[in-house]
């Protein structure tokens, strides 16, 4: 069995294939001891080969393995979305405490990648945080945001200056769908900027937890006024890509 590891900064992911053929895929919430964690999620699979990836790949998780290796979650996530979309030639990954935009070459390879990791902003903490704000869970925030009007803006993007913006408009009487909408599309734009600086051309395929959320993918295709392709489980796309590349090591590939 080939195992793709993603200890990612909130969640770890893991999908085992089988015969080239995904038959194990799992998302936790992260722990105070991903290693641990890590160990006893790939306890029951046995792998022969196992790729890491994400922000704890070089931890010491790999058990009985026979063979190992760390990639990063950009050449992870490039070859996951390859696998659902072959022509994929730009991906937009937004996962709990970074973006990225990455641009593929021909042959499916890494050509270039921009990331924001230096604030909250345009990531999946940024949205939780302003779930929590407006009282609502994140697995709703969507639902929330879908339900309100265009008519708000949010002109912050720095997290602690954007909730402080929230409460205000709680307080002069917004209600918390034409917030969640407006918070929506106030990381959209973000992400578009981003995409606009190192798009790689179409087709656009959107991965991490963050593609998850519909109204975001709608807000995202609205700006940008094209179609973003969404993997069946985005989250995954990672550690996809290293159970991939973990069948490669036995081809010399």
């Amino acid at each position: 069995m080939d195992v793709g590891i993603d200890i990612g900064s909130r969640t770890i992911k893991v999908v085992a294939l089988q015969d080239g053929e995904i038959v194990h895929q799992q998302v936790v919430a992260g722990s105070y001891n991903p290693a641990a964690q890590a160990r006893e999620l790939l306890r029951s699979l046995a792998p022969r080969r196992l790729v890491k990836t994400g922000y704890g790949r070089h931890l010491e998780v790999e058990g009985a393995a026979v063979v190992v290796r760390a990639i990063t979650e950009i050449k992870a996530h490039a070859i996951g979305a390859r696998y659902h979309y072959p022509a994929a030639a730009t991906i937009l990954d937004v996962g709990g405490q970074d973006s990225k935009v990455i641009s593929l070459n021909a042959a499916g390879g890494v050509a270039s990648f921009h990331m924001n990791d230096k604030c909250a902003a345009g990531t999946g903490r940024f949205l939780e945080m302003m779930a929590v704000s407006l009282g609502c869970e994140l697995d709703d925030f969507a639902t929330l945001a879908a339900g309100g009007g265009a008519d708000l803006t949010i002109n912050s993007m720095c997290a602690v200056f954007a909730e402080s913006e929230v409460v205000s408009l709680k307080h002069a009487g917004h209600s918390a769908a034409d917030i969640a909408a407006a918070v929506h599309r106030a990381v959209a734009a973000r992400l578009v900027a981003m995409l606009r600086r190192g798009h790689g051309g179409e087709p656009l395929v959107f991965t991490g937890g963050v593609a998850r959320n519909h109204f975001m993918l709608h807000c995202l295709q609205q700006e940008m006024g094209g179609q973003l392709l969404v993997p069946p489980h985005p989250d995954t796309t990672g550690a996809l890509g290293a159970a991939l590349y973990a069948a490669r090591l036995s081809t010399g590939a």
